[in-house]
Order: structure tokens, then sequence, then C-alpha cells
């Protein structure tokens, strides 16, 4: 199907963000300890596993909203691999993160007010 022009830069910015150190402070798009030498080594460091849900989380509140935007034209696995999230660790869990209703994604910000917008 291919992503929208939209999705593919979502997907860029979350993959290239480090996200080792993202509950620890604030920090520009895109940011990169590896560049980031004096703070890099003042703050702690989420491990592997800590890393990918931080990573996953970010993908799923971003595909909600271009789920619930582009609607059938959205594919959410196809995202979250562009973004750099192992699709094949969370299996079908990755649908599973979008919140829906009569198959359809709820409007952003809610729970379960469907639109017909």
């Amino acid at each position: 199907m291919g992503l929208s022009r939209l999705a593919q830069e979502f997907a860029a910015e979350i993959k290239q963000h480090d996200w080792t150190d993202a509950p620890y402070r604030p920090d520009r798009a895109g940011h990169n300890r590896a560049r980031d030498y004096e703070k890099s080594s003042k703050t702690p460091v989420l491990n592997s596993d800590e890393t990918e849900v931080l990573r996953l989380n970010v993908m799923w509140v971003t595909a909600q909203v271009l789920a619930h935007a582009e609607r059938a034209n959205f594919d959410v696995v196809e995202f979250a691999q562009a973004c750099g999230v192992n699709t094949e660790k969370w299996g079908g869990g990755i649908q599973a993160g979008l919140r829906m209703r009569n198959g359809r994604c709820v409007k952003p910000g809610t729970w379960d007010e469907l639109t017909d917008e």
C-alpha cells in the first residue's frame, strides 16, 4: 500500500530519535546521545527492552492520529516497521494498540467517539 508522505515523515523522526534517555530529559527532535557528549554521560539510560516499549508507545500515539485521518489507506504494521519497531516481537499486538470501535479508529483524544468526517 505504501505510507503517505506524512506517515513516512513521522516514522523517520520516530526511528531516528535516540529514545534511551527520553524519560529523563527534554530534548530537541532527532536527539542522538552519540552526538551529545556532555549531556549524555549525565543522564540515566533505559535498557533495550524499555527503549523498545517507549518507541512502541510513541508509534501508537502517532499511529492513532494517522489511522483516524487516513482511514483505510493506513497500515499500522507498515508504519511500525518504518518507525524501527520490532514488529515480529510484538506480533499481532501492533494492530491491537490502536483504539478502535466498530472496525474504525476512534477520534484522537477520545476513547469511543466516532466521527463521519
